[in-house]
């Protein structure tokens, strides 16, 4: 759970919003929260705690396998 909160934390430095998550099919969805607007660094630090940024269904958002899953 520690990594889950540290990349939440990161992930709130780019916003705050109402409805943060979404979670089917074994993936965690940060909602609110464009990857373009997240630093490099960030990116990489999110990589390492189990996000990834993926384009399916669209639009580009921050995803999970690790947290999505029961």
């Amino acid at each position: 759970m520690e990594d889950l909160i540290r990349a939440l934390q990161i992930l709130l430095k780019y916003g705050n919003p109402q409805w943060p998550t979404h979670c089917e099919h074994d993936v965690l969805t940060i909602c609110g929260i464009e990857p373009e607007n997240v630093s490099d660094d960030d990116k990489r630090k999110l990589k390492v705690l189990g996000f990834i940024v993926s384009a399916e269904g669209g639009d580009e958002a921050f995803i999970s396998f690790k947290y999505g899953s029961a």
